[in-house]
């Protein structure tokens, strides 16, 4: 959520803000709004203060008797009517304004590109050589079927489309690399958390999934709990509502969960496969830091998810993600991108995000500083990384002629020494 304040300080910078986003924000209807609040708030006051003092006066009115007591008492009636008329009208805008602001996206940093659209994303650091082939190579869609690892049939049969059912070595796969990533995340300082896959929906609000993307989401209408979309969810909302030592900032916090989506996105090549699914595992990092650090912050979470992508040995590269592409929540965000040899596109494996202010303040997320005074801290999250699309770039990569896949070196340690993936 924005700081209103701020917007009352410089609306401009909002109007700009929400303009490079392509958001059709209107920011003077906010700030009468938020006027008319505040009015009422010191009008209330006001009438609060004059029915203080026509109380007294009627103690003072009961000493003189008659009908002087009758007005006081009368008047006192009034100011507290108006009083509290102006409470409630006070409320109502007040909660509306409140429901507003929850539609209301993060203002990207300065330094964000600008652009309307992914064609404005700009490559900022690229990794590895495209892999070559004597043969050739085939989408994981062929791959894993011959090799009896993936099956997309029994998928759909189970659950309908956008789902698919891994088998074997395809499972254990996907499992080495999920514990692979845990151990290099807790090698670097970051605490692993086991959470809940259920949420309240003031959760959901806390990190900016509601209300907007409502519709994105598989909801259990009997408990009124929503499946979450990613770990950054419950994560992030571990600390809602408290106040963290300042000193014991940054914390680093990853945890593994499945992750249910309901829009898979549209039909064709780039939803065929297990490229869009509505269910997949994912890894995430999230932080809670200082608004002094956030940023550079954002670089080291990011190194860390690159690592991984390098640890793997797979050919990726780094995009910051210009204004109108940038998430809702998001002030600055880069996405890594996997190459797919078989069908010779890029694949998103992370998005690193530092989100500002904006979640901790709809979450209230703070942290006592030396001063002793509580401020809001800072949230980040990225993935660390998300699959399938680095089963689908480890079995394309790594496909050999003969339809085998060989096994990155560091993921056999967590498959019993496995080097090869055989039909």
């Amino acid at each position: 959520m924005i700081d209103l304040a701020a917007l009352r300080k410089d609306p401009a910078i909002f109007r700009k803000a929400f303009a490079d986003r392509g958001a059709a924000i209107d920011v003077d209807a906010l700030l009468a709004q938020d006027a008319k609040v505040r009015e009422l708030k010191t009008r209330a006051e006001g009438l609060k203060a004059e029915l203080n003092a026509a109380s007294k006066a009627i103690g003072a009115a009961a000493k003189q008797g008659g009908a002087a007591v009758e007005e006081a008492k009368a008047k006192a009636r009034a100011l507290g009517d108006q009083q509290k008329a102006a409470d409630s009208e006070r409320e109502a805008l007040e909660k509306a304004l409140a429901e507003q602001l929850l539609y209301v996206p993060n203002p990207c940093l300065p330094e964000v590109p600008a652009g309307t659209d992914a064609a404005g994303n700009v490559v900022v650091a690229t990794w590895g050589d495209e892999p070559q082939f004597a043969f050739k190579p085939k989408a994981h869609w062929d791959i894993a079927p011959a090799l009896g690892i993936m099956d997309f049939e029994r998928g759909a049969k189970l659950a309908g489309s956008g789902f698919v059912t891994l088998r074997g070595a395809g499972a254990r796969l996907q499992r080495a690399l999920v514990t692979w990533f845990i151990d290099q995340h807790v090698a670097n300082g970051y605490t692993e958390w086991a959470v809940p896959y259920l949420v309240s929906p003031q959760i959901m609000q806390g990190t900016g999934q509601l209300p907007k993307f409502a519709d994105q989401l598989y909801r259990c209408k009997d408990d009124d709990l929503l499946l979450v979309p990613t770990a950054e969810v419950p994560v992030t909302n571990l600390h809602a509502g408290e106040i963290l030592d300042g000193a014991s900032l940054p914390l680093k916090y990853c945890s593994h969960t499945p992750c249910f989506r309901r829009e898979a996105g549209a039909a064709g090549v780039g939803t065929r496969g297990m490229t869009r699914v509505h269910q997949f595992d994912k890894v995430e990092m999230v932080w809670f830091t200082t608004p002094e650090r956030s940023r550079a912050d954002l670089e080291t979470m990011r190194g860390h998810a690159e690592a991984l992508l390098k640890g793997l040995g797979l050919r990726h590269r780094v995009l910051q993600l210009c204004t109108g592409d940038t998430g809702f929540s998001s002030a600055c965000t880069f996405d890594l991108e996997v190459w797919s040899p078989g069908t010779q596109g890029w694949l998103e494996v992370s998005s690193c995000s530092t989100f500002t202010d904006f979640q901790a303040r709809r979450a209230g997320i703070r942290a006592r500083g030396a001063d002793g005074k509580p401020q809001l801290v800072h949230t980040l999250n990225g993935s660390g990384l998300a699959l399938p699309r680095c089963l689908i770039a480890i079995l394309e990569t790594y496909q050999q002629a003969d339809g085998s896949v060989v096994v990155p070196p560091v993921l056999r340690p967590y498959l019993g020494g496995m080097e090869r993936i055989s039909k």
